[in-house]
C-alpha cells in the first residue's frame, strides 16, 4: 500500500502559502492506519527503547499504539499549560511562527532510552525541542520517527546527530 495515496493536500492552511499534509484520510482508513503503524513498528526494531515520547497532538495518534506494540509506556510532550504537574519547557520555531512545549519534570529517569514520535517533520523545531527536553531529564534519544517529512524545509538538518526515520518524504 502506498501511504502517500491516503494523504491529501490542503492549500493555505493554517495560513496562506502553507500546503498542509492532511493525514485524516490515512488514519480513517483501517488498512492505511494499520499499514502506517506496522511500518513505524518495523522502523523501531532493534532500537531497544524504554519509552515512547509523543508530540501533541497528532503524534499521540501514532505514539500510543506504537508504545503498546513495543510494550513500553508513552510520555506526552504538550503545548504550554496543558500538563498538570511541574514541567520543563522549551520554545521553538515553526515554519509559520513560534510555540512552547512542555514535559513533566518526573516523566523520565536518567538513562532511559526514548524514541520520539510525531506525524510530521517540517522545519525540525518541534522535534529538536522535544529531544532537548528528553535530554534535560537525563534520558537518551535513541531515535525520532515520523510518518511524513517535508524535505524541502530541511528539518532533518536541525536533527543532525540523531537517528531520524520518516516513512514518507515530500
Amino acid at each position: 500500500m502506498r501511504l502517500e495515496d491516503k494523504i491529501r493536500d490542503i492549500p493555505d492552511f493554517p495560513q496562506k502559502g502553507i500546503i498542509f499534509k492532511d493525514i485524516t484520510p490515512l488514519i480513517g482508513d483501517p488498512k492505511g492506519f494499520k499499514a502506517t503503524l506496522d511500518r513505524l513498528a518495523e522502523a523501531c526494531k532493534g532500537k531497544n527503547v524504554d519509552a515512547i515520547v509523543a508530540l501533541e497532538s497528532r503524534g499521540f495518534l501514532f505514539g500510543a499504539p506504537l508504545a503498546y506494540n513495543l510494550g513500553v509506556g508513552i510520555i506526552p510532550i504538550r503545548k504550554k499549560g496543558k500538563l498538570p504537574s511541574e514541567t520543563f519547557q522549551m520554545e521553538y520555531s515553526l515554519e509559520y511562527g513560534t510555540n512552547v512545549v512542555e514535559i513533566h519534570r518526573d516523566a523520565l529517569a536518567p538513562g532511559q532510552r526514548v524514541l520520539i514520535v510525531d506525524d510530521l517533520l517540517a522545519t525540525g523545531g518541534t522535534a529538536l525541542a522535544a529531544a532537548k527536553l528528553v535530554e534535560k531529564l537525563g534520558a537518551v534519544v535513541t531515535g525520532l520517527v515520523f510518518v511524513i517529512e517535508l524535505t524541502f524545509l530541511q528539518g532533518r538538518d536541525k536533527l543532525a546527530g540523531y537517528d531520524v526515520t520518516s516513512l514518507i518524504c515530500y
